[in-house]
């Protein structure tokens, strides 16, 4: 397995942005830093502008794989930089094809476990000035993810990442993202998904709702 190790960290707190359809609260303009404390609810000092969807203990931690940010680059014809996708961890070595829901990570003290694949809304197209960010974020299915935090700690940029346990259901993100946004009537798939108890619980709602 390749070297995993933090690009970026970052956080942030929710300010108002004036788009070019209106105002709007949110935390996507995240600052680089050097260390933060992370406590089960998530990074000091970070936070989110709407928590009936975003954060939460399963959504503590929100990472982007930096691989993507060359894809992006050539695709929009723009220059990137992390955390331009409103993520704390911007990471090197962790694409969501190889990440599985329930994997556990050790970042310096702490202990991370993958929950879901994100969830991306239009803040994404609008802070980057990209109509077709957030439509090719869902085609891709790179959305990056999010974690709980098993052990709180500090976590500094240029950290090693370890994979400490792979879930033995080996659900890559890339597969549960994939079923979510495009094969919703896969009930095969659906169900091999909720075998994994370590899932965050608002995708485990989602997905029951799918078999219904």
């Amino acid at each position: 397995m390749n070297t995993m190790i933090i690009k970026n960290l970052a956080i942030g707190k929710p300010k108002e942005y004036e788009w070019k359809d209106g105002k709007e609260y949110s935390a996507i303009d995240k600052q680089s830093i050097k260390s933060a404390s992370l406590l089960k609810s998530g990074f000091i000092h970070d936070d989110v502008a709407n928590h009936q969807f975003h954060g939460g203990d399963d959504r503590a931690v929100c990472l982007y794989p930096f691989e993507h940010y060359q894809k992006w680059e050539h695709e929009f014809g723009v220059s990137l930089m992390p955390p331009a996708l409103g993520e704390n961890i911007t990471a090197i070595g962790m694409p969501e094809e190889s990440v599985c829901i329930g994997d556990i990570y050790q970042v310096n003290d702490c202990l991370l476990q993958v929950t879901q694949g994100r969830v991306p809304c239009s803040t994404i197209s609008k802070f980057n000035q990209e109509d077709q960010f957030l439509n090719r974020v869902f085609q891709t299915c790179f959305t990056g993810y999010f974690f709980r935090v098993l052990r709180e700690g500090e976590i500094y940029n240029g950290s090693e990442i370890k994979l400490i346990q792979r879930h033995p259901q080996e659900i890559s993100v890339l597969f549960a993202n994939h079923i979510l946004f495009h094969d919703q009537k896969n009930k095969a798939a659906i169900e091999k998904i909720l075998l994994v108890d370590e899932l965050a619980e608002v995708w485990k709602g989602k997905l029951h709702k799918l078999l219904l």
